[in-house]
């Protein structure tokens, strides 16, 4: 069975770029912030800060960092499928 390389990778940003969005707020709402948690994700992620605009810009690097990550694990998976089915 094949992977759909373009579903996979949209899947995927949508996913990782919901995460970091969610976790953001989470990190407001529960003032669950740690200056390593920022440092972190601020040296990952430029612009990032915790706030209303720094969770749509990790929205944006998530759904950017889910598409590449979604787009090789499609692609490879792919690649080596086929040669671990076994041949009946």
């Amino acid at each position: 069975m094949k992977l759909n390389v373009k579903a996979f990778a949209l899947a995927g940003g949508i996913v990782w770029g919901l995460n970091w969005f969610g976790l953001t707020w989470w990190m407001m709402l529960t003032k669950g912030i740690t200056h390593e948690k920022i440092a972190f994700i601020s040296d990952s992620y430029v612009g990032f800060t915790v706030s209303p605009l720094g969770s749509l810009i990790a929205l944006a690097y998530g759904f950017v960092d889910g598409l590449i990550i979604g787009l090789m694990v499609a692609w490879v998976y792919n690649k080596i499928a086929p040669r671990l089915r076994s041949k009946d």
